[in-house]
């Protein structure tokens, strides 16, 4: 028994020895990994530009719609045409990995045009927002302020179950009105919002300050209104 301890003792011994030598003459390479992390975050923020630009070329920009000083960001001409259409909606699926949810849902109308395919594609249910009066069956609703008064949204009452984690879906980040109200009616229902994301944003309209408890994301964002 001794000798196995002093032979313990000793190789113990020649592996620290070993260790600062090591610490001694090796440098150290936190910093190299910590530029490595940097270039890999540069390489996904260029490419996200670069998609953000070749997307944009397919949504019409008129100004001075509905009112002086705005500019509407129309998507009509990225649904009519299939190769602007098919790279949204492949845009949209890569902000989607490695999310873990149960249920898509999509506000009326735009959200259901993009977050169909969405589901579609994810194999995962897909839930409908609808204005006040739309849905036949049982409906929660929940009102939220426009410019000019309120306007009320309502989901059926067994469209989420408690626990789902839920995906939110639309065009547009503007006001972020629309959105919030939609995530009030899944967390009314007993579901987790994990993530809401859409097309386009407007960042001269403040929309992710509303939003701020939750996960946003867009593929394309316009700096003004």
């Amino acid at each position: 028994m001794g000798r196995k301890w002093a032979l313990f003792v000793v190789i113990w011994q020649c592996a620290e020895a070993v260790n600062a030598v090591i610490r001694e003459h090796v440098p150290d390479l936190s910093h190299l990994k910590a530029i490595a992390v940097q270039k890999t975050q540069k390489i996904k923020q260029n490419r996200r530009i670069k998609t953000m630009k070749a997307l944009e070329k397919y949504v019409r920009s008129i100004p001075d719609f509905p009112q002086e000083g705005i500019i509407f960001r129309d998507i009509t001409t990225v649904l009519q045409d299939a190769d602007g259409f098919n790279l949204a909606i492949r845009e949209l699926l890569k902000r989607l990995e490695g999310v873990d949810f149960d249920v898509m849902v999509g506000a009326e109308s735009r959200g259901f045009i993009f977050g169909s395919p969405l589901a579609y594609e994810l194999h995962k249910p897909f839930v409908l927002v609808r204005k006040k009066g739309k849905l036949p069956f049982k409906t929660v609703s929940e009102e939220y302020s426009l410019e000019y008064g309120t306007a009320t949204l309502e989901m059926h009452t067994d469209s989420i179950k408690k626990g789902q984690r839920v995906v939110i879906v639309d065009d547009l980040i503007a006001t972020g009105g629309t959105l919030e109200c939609t995530a009030k009616l899944v967390e009314r229902l007993g579901g987790e919002v994990v993530k809401i994301l859409c097309l386009m944003e407007l960042k001269g309209l403040n929309g992710r300050e509303l939003l701020k408890k939750y996960n946003v994301d867009s593929v394309i964002a316009y700096e003004g209104k």
